[in-house]
């Protein structure tokens, strides 16, 4: 295989090593194999994954801070919409292991920056607290109604639902 291949055509380089493996994997002996750079990838791919969560993450909550923001805007049954969206794709991509990676006051730092950053004429004090009032199960699984509850730091329907 020619040196350099990876930097000048990955996909004909996955191709080539994912063969490599495959033989290596049914005992046969082969000495091709770029090590360094299918680690690598391999770790990039776990990465990717939780770059997405955290990514729908920050959407989730960019649009909950719109409709706190702006609950009489026409566009809030869409933004509503958009996180049901955003929770069920965080949902499929997560895993167990991304838990103790994901950094959510870091994310809602972001989340609140783009609001404000959307809204620059807007300079009063915005409706939403500076620290973080999200659990992680809960943003990837509460209601959106729910979650403004946590917004605003009221109790949600599902923590005044009676135990039983």
């Amino acid at each position: 295989m020619p040196d350099g291949l990876y930097e000048r055509d990955v996909l004909a380089w996955s191709q080539h090593q994912a063969d490599l493996l495959r033989r290596f994997g049914r005992g046969e002996r082969v000495n091709d194999v770029d090590w360094a750079n299918v680690a690598e990838e391999i770790e990039d791919v776990g990465l990717s994954e939780l770059h997405a969560v955290e990514s729908y993450l920050v959407l989730i909550m960019v649009h909950l801070l719109k409709i706190q923001a702006w609950p009489e805007d026409r566009a809030v049954d869409h933004w509503q919409a958009e996180i049901g969206a955003f929770q069920g794709n965080a949902q499929r991509r997560f895993a167990p292991s991304m838990r103790q990676r994901i950094d959510l006051d870091a994310l809602y730092a972001d989340a609140s920056r783009q609001v404000r950053m959307g809204d620059r004429r807007n300079k009063d004090t915005r409706p939403w607290p500076d620290a973080n009032p999200f659990a992680l199960d809960r943003l990837l699984q509460a209601d959106p109604d729910d979650l403004l509850c946590d917004l605003r730091g009221a109790p949600s329907r599902e923590t005044d639902a009676p135990s039983g």
